[in-house]
């Protein structure tokens, strides 16, 4: 890994410029159209997110109107796509699709998922299409800098650690469980086998993301012919991928879940998809803590307490795991290669010679290709 800054510090990641005061009125404005109000609805409280993820531009916002002397309020979050100035992470960012697979999640299965208030595709009112939901109350796992290092999840107790990774892999059971996911969510379907389509759709997104720019990463195109050469023999059946599914994306009280977020890597695929995910995002943390001399987590989402809580929970027995978590890794890969790419171009970081360093867990994805990680 070519960053050596201390990763327990906060590090500045752009996701937007807007104004805060113009888009509190922009958004007042908007609110006035939807909901027919007595007088301009009072935007409130406007304000940014301290952790999340990078992919969209998120804000926190108390409301108040009237209709026929009716009081109205309540606290939202408004996630907005990212404009092309905002060099984002994915290629296009649907949120048409997000809402509709919420929904679709909402009435399908018991898993918490926030309030789902309007969804607007005009880009007029605010420069991108985005959608509102209701703030959900609650504690969630910080990504910058990451939960290994220290805040409420650090300072639990292993048993409350543990009820929070068994409460975790339930809802990806849940997840998983939705009967005929191809019908109930045909903007996720299509011809071919599902998970030779994510693959090839991933390797697209590097193409725009980096290679097409003359970014071109030895180590991500090396991982891609791997994963080629050890393709599982049966991949099993499709069912519903959450796609970013970590602690970093649910609302906790209590240590269970209340609210599950950030659906825009949804896709259809095998079980495995999400539990690798599970897995590996977390050993990406934990692995900087190790590099840094930090004690970290290694009690927490270890591969094979996910694992067995998870074929406890379904009945179903996880397979070509090891091929998945290089895939997870890979995904990864180009994540933060292209949110490196971005913070040089907002000024927040600096170039390196070597391509492969764009990779931050470059050490990491070396060892799985060749089979010397150790997971426990």
């Amino acid at each position: 890994m070519a960053d050596d800054s201390d990763p327990s510090q906060r590090r500045q990641l752009t996701t937007s410029d807007r104004d805060l005061d113009v888009l509190a009125d922009d958004l007042a404005r908007w609110l006035d159209s939807r909901v027919s109000a007595d007088h301009p609805p009072k935007i409130s409280a406007l304000s940014r997110p301290q952790s999340g993820g990078m992919s969209s531009s998120s804000v926190l916002f108390d409301a108040e109107w009237s209709v026929d002397g009716r009081l109205e309020s309540g606290s939202f979050v408004a996630r907005m796509a990212p404009e092309a100035d905002d060099f984002p992470v994915f290629e296009t960012y649907d949120l048409a699709r997000q809402y509709k697979v919420m929904a679709g999640v909402a009435e399908a299965c018991d898993v918490p998922m926030p309030e789902l208030c309007w969804l607007e595709t005009d880009e007029n009112p605010l420069g991108t299409p985005f959608l509102v939901m209701r703030r959900v109350d609650g504690r969630v796992p910080a990504d910058n800098p990451p939960y290994v290092f220290f805040g409420w999840l650090f300072d639990a107790t292993p048993e409350e650690r543990a009820r929070l990774t068994a409460e975790t892999v339930a809802v990806l059971a849940k997840i998983h469980a939705i009967p005929d996911p191809a019908a109930r969510f045909p903007m996720l379907a299509g011809p071919g086998q599902a998970l030779r389509k994510h693959v090839e759709a991933q390797r697209a997104w590097y193409r725009w993301a980096l290679a097409a720019d003359g970014y071109r990463i030895p180590l991500i195109e090396r991982t891609f012919d791997w994963l080629d050469a050890h393709w599982p023999a049966d991949p099993g059946p499709d069912v519903l991928s959450w796609g970013d599914s970590r602690p970093g994306n649910i609302i906790y009280r209590e240590f269970e879940p209340a609210a599950i977020l950030d659906w825009e890597m949804a896709a259809l695929g095998p079980r495995e998809l999400d539990i690798a995910w599970l897995i590996f995002i977390h050993r990406f943390f934990q692995d900087i803590a190790t590099r840094f001399d930090q004690p970290g987590l290694p009690d927490f989402l270890r591969r094979a307490d996910v694992v067995a809580k998870y074929e406890e929970l379904t009945g179903y027995t996880v397979r070509d795991l090891d091929w998945y978590l290089v895939y997870a890794a890979l995904r990864h890969a180009i994540v933060m290669a292209r949110v490196k790419r971005r913070m040089i171009h907002f000024g927040e970081d600096t170039d390196v010679p070597d391509r492969d360093d764009y990779v931050m867990h470059r050490a990491s994805l070396e060892a799985l290709l060749d089979g010397t990680y150790e997971w426990d």
